[in-house]
Formats: structure tokens, C-alpha cells, sequence
């Protein structure tokens, strides 16, 4: 497994449609669009609280 300060993932939540978004940082949010998945771990700092 990767490990590192720039490492981002991506989980799938097991039983819906939703994915798990975790920033190298450790902030960790869920989304219904892939698209506003990637904006947000993107967009570090902005929007990890």
C-alpha cells in the first residue's frame, strides 16, 4: 500500500452508490458524484475542515 504526504483515497461504500474521499491530510468526506469527489480532494486546503 502507497503511504506518503501526498497520498489520496478513494473507497467505495460497501451497500450504496455512495465513495469515501480521504485527503493526505486525514479530512475524509462521502460523496454521491464522483466529479465533486476529485474537486474537493483537489482543491486541498480549501474546503478540509
Amino acid at each position: 500500500m502507497l503511504t506518503g504526504d501526498r497520498v489520496n483515497r478513494i473507497h467505495w461504500v460497501l451497500g450504496t452508490d455512495r465513495l469515501r474521499a480521504v485527503c493526505h491530510c486525514g479530512a475524509e468526506r462521502e460523496f454521491d458524484d464522483p466529479v465533486q469527489l476529485w474537486d474537493w480532494l483537489l482543491a486541498h486546503p480549501e474546503g478540509h475542515r
